[in-house]
């Protein structure tokens, strides 16, 4: 029973919660045990934090008893990437630089979670820094999938994703600069949403490039992203980035119609400039099918090749972590795993000049993405080309080797989704990705639960 309730969405909890028929102490409870039972296999949690939890379920508790019900995060628990500053709470970033680092203050997410009413369960695995992994070596063993424990669960928001799978948390928080919410989400066979650039405020989350981070939940479902969009969205003067744009009742729109919608296929992202695996092909081809049923019209689409978004993508991506890492690797180049140290050298053969070209080439390739989305509501495109690799089976430099399909939308910022479509024969997840305007997280969401309604992939959960 108690295993049943940690596998129930936000959305289900919280109908309960609210009328107290669910204990926010007793689900609370069910979330511990099952990390205490289930982590050990899936190394999802680097900091589980007990003592905080409890003190967090029996406050949600009492406020909800006494008449003060905040809304559809009070007393639900989540999980945050490790580079999520937490007060009191280290915050490692996989590192060993920082295994004794203990911030002053939450970063602004995590005060906004806590203002909810939310009850935070500790800090998950990430690669380290958000840069590098599955590293060995680094501060923690790399997160394992949860379909299958020898395979990845994509990164960087590594843990974020295993936590969601195993049910290890109702809602968790990553981050994503090349792809690190969706990849995890579609490895996993889960929901992530990486929301506009500039949605939802960085500030106390570690770096990884300045101009492309997002940060943005994975949850079981569409409809329980929203609920963590409703409580983390909006401008922030601390971060830089912020943008000061109106944020909409994100559950609101999730109304289940999409008649007369506009989709763009992107299908030369995965059959032409990459060819996927044919049964990530064949889920693509069921996707549509569905939407269609649902009333989408869908219209194939032409952007500039997947090889340009990836190549812009990454050299922008190591050129600013170097400035943000050089004088630390260059004095203490022992305290960095491998992956992390040689992908940090070898961004350091990169110039300027690669460096304004990226950024040339960036600025025009958001021009191609706008202009299509001019004339559609969203854009359907493959979530990644495989199901999760082997652990053993990574290379160091894979991010260079083959692009990823989430690359493009982080160089243009716009928001996208992962959602799940499918499984291999061999009970490995695959997904879509949903792409939106700038700023429109709502019908990229409105999208993914409509499919996710007509649907049962989202039910599925691994057999630990």
């Amino acid at each position: 029973m108690s295993d049943a309730l940690c596998f129930l969405t936000v959305a289900e909890a919280a109908k309960r919660i609210e009328q107290q028929a669910l204990s926010p102490v007793a689900l609370t409870q069910a979330f511990l045990d099952r990390i205490e039972k289930i982590n050990p296999k899936v190394n999802a949690y680097v900091t589980v934090t007990p003592e905080r939890a409890m003190e967090d379920a029996r406050r949600a508790e009492a406020e909800i008893s006494a008449g003060h019900y905040k809304g559809p995060l009070h007393g639900i628990p989540v999980g945050l990437k490790d580079i999520y500053d937490t007060k009191g709470i280290r915050t490692t970033c996989h590192s060993k630089l920082y295994l004794d680092r203990i911030p002053d203050e939450d970063a602004h997410t995590v005060k906004l979670l806590k203002d909810a009413g939310s009850v935070l369960l500790g800090k998950l695995a990430t690669h380290e820094f958000a840069f590098a992994g599955p590293a060995w070596d680094a501060a923690f063993p790399p997160a394992r999938n949860p379909w299958n424990t020898d395979h990845f669960t994509g990164g960087s928001s590594s843990g974020s994703g295993a936590a969601i799978a195993a049910g290890l948390a109702m809602a968790t928080l990553g981050t994503d600069t090349a792809g690190s919410i969706r990849m995890p989400a579609y490895f996993c066979g889960v929901s992530g949403l990486k929301p506009t650039y500039g949605r939802v405020s960085r500030q106390g989350v570690f770096p990884l490039a300045y101009s492309m981070d997002h940060c943005g939940p994975i949850t079981r479902t569409a409809q329980d992203a929203a609920i963590v969009m409703n409580a983390i969205a909006g401008h922030d003067e601390k971060d830089p980035a912020s943008a000061l744009v109106d944020v909409p009742d994100y559950t609101a729109a999730l109304d289940g119609n999409l008649s007369g919608l506009k989709v763009g296929l992107i299908r030369h992202f995965y059959e032409s400039d990459e060819v996927a695996d044919p049964e990530v092909i064949a889920a693509m081809n069921r996707s549509v099918e569905r939407l269609e049923e649902l009333g989408a019209e869908i219209q194939e689409v032409q952007l500039p090749n997947l090889r340009d978004f990836s190549a812009c993508c990454q050299i922008i991506i190591m050129c600013e972590a170097l400035g943000i890492h050089e004088d630390t690797v260059k004095a203490q180049p022992e305290k960095y795993s491998e992956i992390a140290r040689d992908r940090l050298m070898l961004s350091s053969v990169l110039t300027g000049a690669d460096y304004v070209q990226a950024t040339r080439m960036r600025r025009q390739l958001t021009y191609d993405v706008n202009r299509v989305l001019e004339e559609f509501d969203v854009l359907l495109t493959a979530g990644g080309l495989t199901p999760a690799p082997r652990l053993d089976q990574i290379d160091k430099f894979y991010i260079l080797q083959k692009p990823l399909v989430t690359t493009p939308f982080d160089v243009t910022g716009h928001p996208a989704m992962a959602v799940c479509n499918g499984f291999f024969a061999n009970d490995l997840p695959v997904g879509m990705q949903v792409v939106g305007r700038a700023f429109d997280e709502a019908t990229v969401m409105r999208v993914a639960h409509a499919y996710e309604s007509v649907t049962d992939w989202k039910d599925r959960v691994p057999l630990l």
